[in-house]
C-alpha cells in the first residue's frame, strides 16, 4: 500500500489527489476494465498504479457505484445490494438461449476445445448460429487450431466473458461441484458474479 504523503507535503498530497482524480477519470471513461499497467503509463514516478487504484476502491467503498476488480483490470459497477433495485429501471441485455449458454459452459472449463468436442459433451449437435451469437456478444474467440486431421477449430472465451460474468480471472469460475450442488438459472446480463450454469 501506498504510504500517504507526510503532515506538510502539499505538494505529495496534491500529486496523490490528482492521480486518483486520473485513475477515476480513465476508469469511468474506458469501455472495458482497465488494467493497472495502463494507468501506471499515465501517472508520474514514485506512485504505484496498483496501490492508487487499492485506495480508489477505498473511497468508492458503499457508494451506489464501486470500483470492482474484473477481467485482469478495474471497472466501476453498480453495489450488489443495488442492482436488483435497478434491474427493474435498466434494460437488461438480450438472455442467451439454453444452447448457447450450454456451449458457452462447457467452452468455459474445457477451453480450448472444439466444436465436436462441445457436441461430445452436450450429446447434441452445435448449431452454427449458436456459436456466431457467442461470437457476436465477444464472449468466445477462436484459439488456433487442433492438430488433428481437419484441423478444427479450438475455442476459447474471452476477456468480455470474464467481464460479463463478474470474473477477475478463469479460475474465479465457480467448481463444478458448486454447479451440480445449486440450482442457479442460465442467463446472461444478470449482476456480475451471477451463476454461469
Amino acid at each position: 500500500m501506498m504510504p500517504l504523503p507526510p503532515d506538510g507535503d502539499p505538494a505529495g498530497l496534491a500529486q496523490l489527489e490528482h492521480a486518483l482524480r486520473l485513475a477515476e477519470a480513465l476508469v469511468f471513461a474506458s469501455d472495458r476494465p482497465v488494467p493497472p499497467q495502463r494507468l501506471q503509463e499515465l501517472l508520474p514516478e514514485g506512485l504505484r498504479a496498483d496501490a492508487v487504484l487499492t485506495l480508489l476502491a477505498s473511497r468508492y467503498a458503499g457508494r451506489g457505484v464501486e470500483l470492482t476488480e474484473v477481467a485482469g483490470g478495474y471497472a466501476f459497477r453498480t453495489a450488489p445490494d443495488l442492482a436488483p433495485v435497478l434491474t427493474r429501471v435498466v434494460e437488461a441485455p438480450r438472455r442467451l438461449p439454453r444452447a448457447a449458454m450450454e456451449a458457452l459452459a462447457i467452452i468455459a472449463y474445457h477451453q480450448p476445445v472444439t466444436r465436436p468436442e462441445i457436441e461430445e459433451i452436450r450429446g447434441t449437435s452445435l448449431s452454427q448460429t449458436t456459436l456466431e451469437t457467442l461470437l457476436e456478444q465477444g464472449l468466445i474467440a477462436p484459439r488456433g487450431r487442433k492438430e488433428v486431421p481437419g484441423r478444427p477449430t479450438l475455442w476459447g472465451t474471452t476477456p468480455r466473458f470474464l467481464e460479463q460474468f463478474g470474473l477477475r480471472v478463469l479460475a474465479d469460475l465457480p467448481r463444478r461441484e458448486e454447479l451440480l450442488a445449486g440450482d442457479g438459472q442460465p442467463g446472461i446480463g444478470g449482476p456480475p458474479g451471477g451463476s454461469l450454469l
